[in-house]
């Protein structure tokens, strides 16, 4: 769905759909072009086209951005920007493992960037980190241009999985004999085609992921747009879903600038999710290095304040995911092209 157009001479390589990048010339600079549903289409002006690929499994590419920076796009999605990934990943990582007594012990399905160990690994208290991702490609490219990450995947901390079968994170949970304090899902959305949509269903959250939790554990899961119009996409689906399996569900959302949305995640577990802001901070200051730019106790109050109309939504949303009835956020995976 994503397509850079330009008219400034810049080789385009091949778009994100395996085919050429539209070569209009109605611009004065290169663009990127995102549609984002029927009838919106956000765009932004490019420095260069860094990385350009046809996987397995997805397309991808890797943007060097006049707004966001270098920023990453899968399946014409956009997944992160240099800029303000801090804000997603925050918010991805630090909510489960404060509201943890002591994670030590964490999976990631997918993030292949490395963002998310990052700031994982930033916790003090954490011993075992094990990140499992479906493309090979997409890992070592991130390696070698989103520097900012680099440390991660040289931490002894961490073990990385490679694992080709096409739900790999499915398979490796179920062969893994230990459990974990948190398992994180930083999936790409749920997209018709795309490789990722099975690992938001019900059965995959009642039968893979909660026996490989410890006793308190906690999931967490990016949960896809959670803004006033777009949260009826896949968020409450996925929250309601998670209701049926964890006695604890709680939804939150953030403004990602680089996403022109607010962006939501849902957290649960079998033991209660209640902090004050206070005691957040606290748990943040005695355990994470260094100090986060977005999120603290008042910031996640605030987030997990979702407005009337989101709220509505989630109390009366009926559906379940499952693989017959999936939701998917608007776009089309390369397995959907084929």
């Amino acid at each position: 769905m994503g397509e850079i157009s330009c008219s400034n001479g810049i080789n385009n390589g091949n778009g994100s759909n395996g085919k050429s990048h539209s070569l209009t010339g109605y611009r004065k600079s290169c663009w990127y072009e995102e549609e984002i549903e029927e009838n919106l289409r956000w765009s932004f002006a490019l420095n260069s086209i860094l990385h350009t690929a046809a996987t397995e499994y997805q397309d991808i590419a890797l943007l060097d951005t006049k707004p966001f920076g270098k920023a990453l796009v899968i399946d014409g999605k956009l997944q992160s920007a240099e800029v303000d990934e801090f804000i997603y990943h925050e918010c991805l990582v630090h909510p489960a493992l404060l509201h943890h007594s002591n994670a030590k012990a964490i999976f990631i399905m997918g993030g292949g960037e490395g963002s998310t160990a990052r700031e994982i690994l930033r916790h003090k208290n954490v011993e075992k980190l094990v990140m499992c991702d479906i493309d090979k490609e997409v890992v070592e490219f991130c390696k070698s241009y989103l520097v900012v990450n680099r440390e991660s995947f040289c931490d002894p901390r961490m073990e990385l999985i490679i694992n080709d079968a096409r739900f790999n994170s499915e398979v490796e949970l179920e062969n893994r004999k230990e459990c974990y304090d948190v398992i994180i899902g930083d999936l790409a959305d749920p997209i018709e085609g795309g490789p990722c949509y099975k690992l938001y269903t019900k059965s995959f959250y009642e039968f893979t992921v909660k026996p490989r939790l410890n006793h308190g554990g906690i999931f967490v899961t990016q949960a896809g747009p959670a803004g006033i119009f777009s949260h009826t996409e896949v968020f409450s689906c996925i929250y309601n879903t998670l209701r049926q399996v964890f006695k604890y569900v709680v939804p939150y959302s953030a403004h990602i600038p680089s996403y022109a949305d607010i962006w939501g995640w849902v957290m649960a577990s079998d033991s209660p999710l209640v902090l004050s802001p206070e005691e957040l901070d606290l748990r943040m200051k005695l355990r994470i290095k260094g100090e986060n730019r977005y999120l603290d106790g008042k910031t996640f109050s605030s987030a997990s304040t979702l407005s009337k109309a989101v709220r509505n939504t989630l109390d009366n949303e009926t559906e379940v995911y499952t693989e017959g009835t999936a939701r998917f956020i608007y776009g089309h995976g390369k397995h959907c092209q084929e």
